[in-house]
């Protein structure tokens, strides 16, 4: 009898070791690196701070040098969450099965990229990219990272279909940046004459005062197609408990702080489905960034 009261004793401590190690584990995400780090960090400790408070369990950000360094720690479930962007999302949603796009800013549903001009280049803005073919051709232009969908993907896809060339062959020099900012830096400063870049970075620097507008305008946007968004792995729920996907993306979809939301920046966020992004998966395919 003492025995049995003892294997009961050490089963029930051995259950409550179990229940305070699953309430103790982390659920963490990360970003891909599209602006300065020091503004990502930021930016991203007060939304873990956030979802800490609301799914009341440990949540911790960590950042990554490089949008596929975001894929490959999404695919190896070093991170269970990640804000990607249009293209990231698709990669990672391709090598991790079952995982979903949860939610995207209000504003990603109709994304554009905007081209940007030195104004020592003398290239007025114009409606159509067509228009521009005699003034671009020939310049040095710079993208921002290799996996940016706005910055790269969507560009690329543009001048592929307007001037029926690939970038390298249509411009005299061919770059990437790294992220949006560093392209505007460069276009600004006149290391490229021309570059591509999200457009809600080139608005948040402008009302920040942050662009010398006399070195440096807007000359074409491109039409609306989706981009980033929360993508989360199929498997939280196993590891987190049952509904745990779900007050995730209630979570996402109820951030109403203003000075977060200021700083993606993005009015809200809005339901969002992997079939949202169909468009950018087959753009990719199309002009061969994805096999």
């Amino acid at each position: 009898m003492a025995l049995n009261i003892i294997r009961k004793l050490m089963l029930s401590s051995f259950l409550c070791f179990t229940a305070a190690a699953a309430s103790a584990e982390t659920f963490v995400f990360t970003a891909i690196p599209d602006e300065d780090e020091t503004k990502l960090v930021e930016r991203f400790r007060g939304v873990a701070d956030y979802l800490s408070e609301q799914l009341d369990v440990d949540v911790r950000y960590i950042p990554v040098k490089s949008y596929a360094a975001a894929v490959s720690a999404f695919r190896n479930n070093q991170v269970q969450l990640a804000w990607f962007g249009g293209l990231s999302g698709v990669q990672a949603r391709r090598l991790v099965p079952g995982s979903e796009a949860i939610a995207q800013g209000v504003e990603d549903e109709a994304f554009e990229t905007y081209f940007i001009a030195n104004s020592n280049t003398g290239i007025a803005p114009a409606d159509e990219l067509s228009d521009l073919k005699d003034e671009l051709q020939g310049k040095t232009f710079t993208f921002g990272s290799k996996g940016s969908t706005s910055g790269r993907l969507m560009p690329e896809f543009y001048v592929r279909d307007t001037f029926g060339s690939k970038p390298e062959d249509f411009f005299s020099r061919v770059g990437f940046s790294g992220n949006h900012t560093r392209t505007l830096r460069l276009v600004e400063a006149g290391t490229y004459e021309v570059g591509a870049l999200n457009f809600q970075v080139w608005e948040k620097e402008l009302s920040d005062g942050n662009i010398d507008t006399d070195a440096v305008q807007v000359i074409w946007k491109t039409p609306a197609y989706p981009d980033y968004q929360w993508t989360i792995r199929g498997d939280v729920n196993d590891r987190f408990g049952e509904g745990f996907k779900q007050r995730v993306t209630e979570a996402l979809l109820n951030l109403d702080n203003p000075e977060l939301l200021e700083s993606f920046p993005r009015s809200g966020f809005i339901p969002a489905s992997n079939d949202d992004y169909e468009p950018i998966r087959k753009t990719a395919e199309e002009i061969g960034i994805l096999d």
